[in-house]
């Protein structure tokens, strides 16, 4: 039987994994009161019937002060010899934040409307949790379908879990720098497309505006010396147990040169096994009129 514990900070998609795991034919349940996990637990090992052989439950903060008691349980299933895997969902601050605006909800460890400091009890509470976790996935740059990608991934096809997820995200810098950028590169030292009338109306997605940019001497020797940087630093930020990395390439206006550029960065990182990659156009489709 396989067993796994969903859990992590509230917001960061815990109730869509649950979903995910559902369909893909897991028995579900959410909320379990802690002293009733390892007893649950018990009982679907020693079902018998073989119809139920794929369980994940929910574990999180709702379960208020008899959530201090999880590390004693998740002893005793160790103790037992009940072997169980912890997937915990994770997302920035300032997205959880963002996320609890939208919806109008109140953080369960603070009902008075302070969210921020909601999350940072919570995430206290989850210290010791998240440390014993088998995967970390942090949901804060994830679509729901990319969210479900990793879900089968791991719980699915039992394929190796990617620890870091790398997002190479192409902005332009008269929209600001992304507020969530780990590394910024700015690539606007390059030939700009836009004063050519014939590229201006396209992207570094086409192939006349790629050609154009690659065809620069310095595209590919920037390219060169990223990747090799990037390729340094994942092993050590691993290390750290960093599980989300977004790198920012940005020229005037996101739609030409960066574009290009993350693009390419992308088909280099893609290679790599023990990371998952995945690129973004921040500003490709703003300011259409002007270009770039």
């Amino acid at each position: 039987m396989r067993f796994v514990i969903v859990t992590g900070m509230s917001g960061a998609g815990k109730s869509s994994a649950l979903k995910m795991l559902e369909d893909a034919d897991y028995f579900c349940v959410d909320n379990l009161p802690i002293p009733l996990v390892d007893k649950f637990a018990q009982l679907t090992l020693e079902g018998g019937s073989g119809e139920i052989s794929k369980v994940a439950v929910g574990l999180d903060v709702r379960s208020g002060n008899a959530f201090e008691q999880l590390e004693g349980v998740l002893d005793n299933l160790r103790e037992a010899g009940i072997s169980h895997e912890i997937l915990f969902l994770d997302a920035q601050d300032q997205v959880l934040v963002k996320r609890y605006k939208e919806t109008r909800r109140n953080h369960p460890l603070d009902r008075t409307g302070r969210v921020d400091a909601g999350i940072a009890r919570e995430r206290k509470k989850l210290e010791f949790l998240k440390r014993r976790a088998d995967y970390i996935i942090d949901t804060s740059q994830l679509l729901s379908r990319e969210l479900k990608q990793e879900i089968d991934k791991i719980f699915v096809q039992n394929c190796g879990f990617k620890s870091l997820i790398v997002t190479i995200l192409s902005f332009g810098f008269k929209y600001g720098i992304p507020g969530d950028a780990d590394l910024v590169f700015d690539v606007r030292f390059l030939p700009n497309p836009y004063y050519l009338e014939e590229l201006r109306p396209y992207t570094g997605n086409d192939e006349p505006v790629r050609s154009f940019v690659m065809n620069c001497r310095q595209a590919g020797e920037f390219l060169d010396k990223v990747e090799d940087l990037v390729r340094f630093l994942i092993p050590n930020y691993i290390v750290e147990g960093k599980n989300q990395l977004v790198i920012g390439i940005g020229c005037t206006g996101g739609k030409h040169r960066s574009v290009t550029l993350a693009n390419g960065l992308f088909q280099r990182l893609a290679q790599m096994e023990d990371i998952g990659v995945r690129v973004e156009h921040r500003d490709i489709d703003k300011d259409a009129s002007r270009g770039k």
